[in-house]
């Protein structure tokens, strides 16, 4: 589940992570209102008016401004505030932006050179174990970074067992090329993240960029926090950070009917039981010269109801030229999920795509008989090579 900013800064400052001081707004009036209260707080003279969508980049599309005075924000939030927002992280049509972070200036006169980091934690899936990523070269686009100056990428692989330790922080310190007070914030501020990242149980935690201001301060500015859906069962809290307008409509009422549903940019609808079939069905999809338009995974109780639920799903995509529903029978019966099929086919009244359907398994011979006397626009396979060329034909 991904949250805002403003929500990932203050699970952050909850374990310890210094942060900029900021107050979000949703009108231009609160803005202008929290720019006159974090002056008091900070004494801050200058802002950044900061756009709250589920996207990086938001700075190259336009949604993020510095404001020199109080009234710039008042300005700055009315132009940001209801503008679609396009990154190259949104969908093509951009995301609309109803809230603004206004966030203090810190950059301010010091005896020293302000400088930006790159910091994130996350889970190295190969080696079973935590991972910090770290550069010099904040405020980038990371990946551009890796690609043409991957050394000045560095690594830390945590046992999640052992945790981040003492030596860990200090290298961190050390690689960044800091000393005196700043290499002792930077030691804190490390760990203080590795903590943080480990106690919501999340999946990424991403600074970009980890300021070092002209008084050797270091705090997170940006903050893109990912958290770990299977385990909200242990953050009851956290379910009321979701903000369903950030995410697609179809998989939010997918989650509501307990199915596991991601869109994509395809034109082939996937229904499957099981994420290593799915998976396997959508290169199906691409070597048969389609492409995948979801992934929906309807689990092992695939009877009529969630039949007929990922079928109005998956119809709800106008791009969508036929449906093709691969499951193999082992918990489920084949039989039953035909007989839901049809049931559902007719419920839904004019189908006006074609449906592939491949059911192995348990009574996959009833399976196919009940696909076949039904005759409706059902195409039914066995194997993989079937369902490929139908597939390609269909979709030529």
């Amino acid at each position: 589940m991904n949250i805002h900013e403003y929500q990932g800064k203050a699970l952050l400052e909850s374990f310890g992570v210094s942060i900029s001081k900021g107050i979000v707004a949703n009108t231009p009036l609160q803005a202008k209102e929290a720019a006159i209260e974090l002056q008091k707080i900070t004494g801050t003279e200058k802002f950044a008016v900061k756009a709250q969508i589920h996207a990086g980049g938001r700075g190259k599309g336009g949604g993020v401004k510095i404001a020199s005075d109080i009234d710039q924000v008042y300005a700055y939030a009315n132009q940001i505030l209801g503008m679609q927002l396009i990154t190259p992280q949104t969908p093509p049509e951009g995301k609309k932006v109803d809230q603004v972070l206004i966030d203090q200036n810190v950059y301010y006169p010091g005896e020293s050179q302000p400088q930006e980091f790159y910091m994130s934690v996350l889970l190295n899936r190969q080696t079973g174990k935590n991972m910090m990523v770290y550069s010099t070269e904040g405020g980038m686009d990371i990946e551009a970074v890796a690609e043409k100056t991957p050394e000045l990428i560095f690594k830390q692989e945590v046992d999640p067992v052992v945790g981040f330790l003492p030596f860990q922080a200090r290298k961190v310190a050390f690689d960044l090329g800091l000393k005196g007070k700043s290499f002792t914030q930077m030691t804190k501020f490390a760990s203080a993240l590795y903590n943080a990242f480990v106690g919501v149980d999340a999946s990424l935690f991403e600074i970009n960029p980890v300021f070092k201001t002209s008084d050797d301060k270091i705090m997170a500015i940006d903050c893109k926090v990912t958290l770990d859906n299977n385990a909200l069962f242990r953050h009851k809290d956290f379910y009321e950070l979701r903000d369903l307008t950030e995410e697609h409509p179809i998989e939010v009422e997918a989650s509501q009917a307990g199915l596991n549903y991601v869109a994509l940019s395809g034109n082939v609808g996937c229904m499957v039981n099981g994420a290593g079939l799915a998976m396997a069905t959508m290169d199906l999809i691409k070597q048969s010269g389609g492409d995948p338009a979801n992934f929906l995974d309807v689990g092992g109780t695939a009877d009529s109801a969630r039949v007929e639920t990922g079928f109005r799903l998956i119809l709800r995509d106008p791009k969508v030229k036929c449906i093709l529903v691969n499951i193999f029978g082992g918990i489920v019966r084949c039989d039953k999920v035909a007989k839901g099929i049809v049931d559902a086919y007719q419920n839904l009244g004019v189908v006006d795509v074609p449906i592939i359907v491949r059911l192995q398994g348990t009574n996959a011979d009833i399976a196919k008989r009940i696909i076949s006397e039904s005759k409706l626009n059902v195409h039914s396979a066995i194997l993989f090579q079937e369902v490929a060329d139908l597939v390609h034909n269909t979709i030529k």
